[in-house]
C-alpha cells in the first residue's frame, strides 16, 4: 500500500500528526504494533497539560498548545477531551524543596511563562484541601489537565473522517531506503508500505526501528505507573504536582482523581508488558496523604503502568535525518509527550509536507548527540 505519508506508531502524537496531514488533503496510513490504538504511554499516563515545570527547550511547545489548539480541541475533534485549565500547584514543604521550585520557577519566568512562587498559606488559598505540611508552592494559573484516552481516541476518530487510513496489529520491523531515501515501510506480517515521507512516532520501539537505516536514538525504557480512586463528589479541578516529582494528578470529570506515582523503583522494572506494582501504589499513597489528609479514606481501585520513551537529556527528538532523507523522527518525549502532541501533531505535519514550521525545532534535532 501507498500513501504520501505512513505513520509508524499509533499513539497521540501519530495520531495528531494523521489529523493535521489528512485535514490538509494529505493522503496518511497509521501502522501500529499492538490491537490498539493508543496501546503505549499516551492513554496511561496523568493527563497534565503543565507548563511549570518543563525543560525550557519544550515550553515554546506547551505555551503554543495551550494558547492556540487545547481550549478549541474539543470542537476540532467532536470529542469532549475534558479540559481543564484551572491551573498547577507544584507543593513543597521543606526548605530543599523551596530551592528546587524556585529553580524552576525562574527558568520558567525568564522564558516568558506566567508563573510564580507562593507560601503556603497562599496556597491554602487556592486549594483549602491542602495540609499545613505545604510551606510553599510554585503557581501557573495556566496550566491544566484533560483526559488522555478521550484525546487520543479523537485525533483516531476524526483523522479516520478525514480520510486517514490505521492499521492496527502491524508490527514495523524495518525502513528501508531507495536510492538513499527512506520510502518502504517493512511489517512483522511481510507487508510493504511506501511513502514520501515516514514520521517514526513509536515510542521507545523507534529506537529498534530507525537503527534499521543506521540510526540511534539515545533513549531507554521507563515505567510510570498510576493510581485511580473511587469517585467522590468534586473537591477541586487544580493539576497537582510536588518539587519531589512524587506523585502528580488531578480530579476527573467522573469524580475519581488520577494520580501518577514515582516510587523510586521503576528504573528496576522487569521488562515486557508494563504491570503496576503495590511498591509505587504505597508510595503515591504516602506522598498524596501528607499533602492532603482529606483524602486518606479514599478507596484506590485500580492502577495501570506504562512504558516512557526516556531521552538521554530528557527532552524529544523532533527531527528529520541528514543521514536518512525521507525520515522524520518524533520520539523520545520523556513522559513529556501528551500536553505538547496537539503542537507537535501540527509541526510534523508541516515538516512532512515541508513547510516552514510554526515554531523553531532546533533544540529537538538529531544531531544534538
Amino acid at each position: 500500500m501507498n500513501a504520501e505519508v505512513i505513520i509508524v506508531g499509533g499513539g497521540i502524537i501519530g495520531c495528531s500528526a494523521a489529523y493535521n496531514l489528512a485535514k490538509n488533503g494529505v493522503s496518511v496510513i497509521v501502522l501500529e504494533g499492538s490491537n490498539h490504538i493508543g496501546n503505549g504511554g499516551s492513554t496511561r499516563n496523568g493527563g497534565g497539560i503543565r507548563q511549570s515545570g518543563r525543560d525550557p527547550r519544550e515550553l515554546p511547545l506547551i505555551m503554543y498548545a495551550i494558547k492556540n489548539i487545547w481550549e478549541n480541541l474539543s470542537d476540532m475533534l467532536d470529542t469532549d477531551v475534558e479540559y481543564h485549565q484551572q491551573g498547577n500547584l507544584r507543593l513543597g514543604s521543606t526548605e530543599r524543596h523551596k530551592k528546587i521550585l524556585d529553580g524552576l520557577t525562574e527558568r520558567a519566568i525568564k522564558c516568558g511563562l506566567d508563573v510564580k512562587m507562593i507560601d503556603g498559606y497562599e496556597a491554602r488559598q487556592i486549594n483549602p484541601y491542602l495540609s499545613e505540611k505545604v510551606t510553599c508552592a510554585s503557581w501557573c494559573p495556566t496550566d491544566g489537565h484533560a483526559n488522555p484516552l478521550t484525546t487520543t481516541m479523537g485525533y483516531y476518530k476524526m483523522a479516520r473522517r478525514l480520510g486517514a487510513h490505521f492499521i492496527s496489529d502491524e508490527k514495523v520491523i524495518e525502513i528501508r531506503k531507495i536510492k538513499g531515501v527512506a520510502r518502504q515501510v517493512i511489517t512483522e506480517s511481510g507487508n510493504i508500505y511506501e511513502g514520501d515521507k515516514i514520521i517514526l512516532a513509536a515510542g521507545y520501539e523507534s529506537r529498534f526501528i530507525a537503527s534499521t537505516v543506521g540510526i540511534d536514538v539515545p533513549m531507554q525504557p521507563v515505567l510510570l505507573e498510576t493510581i485511580v480512586t473511587e469517585a467522590v463528589a468534586p473537591m477541586f479541578w487544580q493539576m497537582l504536582g510536588t518539587a519531589d516529582a512524587d506523585f502528580y494528578g488531578h480530579q476527573t470529570n467522573h469524580g475519581s482523581f488520577v494520580f501518577g506515582a514515582n516510587s523510586g523503583y521503576e528504573p528496576y522494572a522487569k521488562p515486557g508488558a508494563p504491570l503496576s506494582s503495590s511498591v509505587a501504589t504505597s508510595a503515591a499513597c504516602r506522598g498524596i496523604m501528607h499533602y492532603f489528609p482529606s483524602l486518606s479514606d479514599i478507596k484506590v481501585v485500580r492502577s495501570w503502568a506504562g512504558w516512557m520513551d526516556s531521552c538521554a537529556d530528557h527532552v524529544p527528538v523532533i527531527s528529520t535525518v541528514d543521514e536518512v532523507p525521507g525520515m522524520i523522527l518524533a520520539c523520545g518525549f520523556s513522559g513529556h509527550g501528551f500536553g505538547i502532541a496537539p503542537s507537535v501533531g501540527l509541526l510534523l505535519s508541516q515538516m512532512a509536507t515541508e513547510q516552514e514550521t510554526v515554531l523553531d525545532l532546533s533544540a529537538f534535532r538529531y544531531n544534538r548527540f
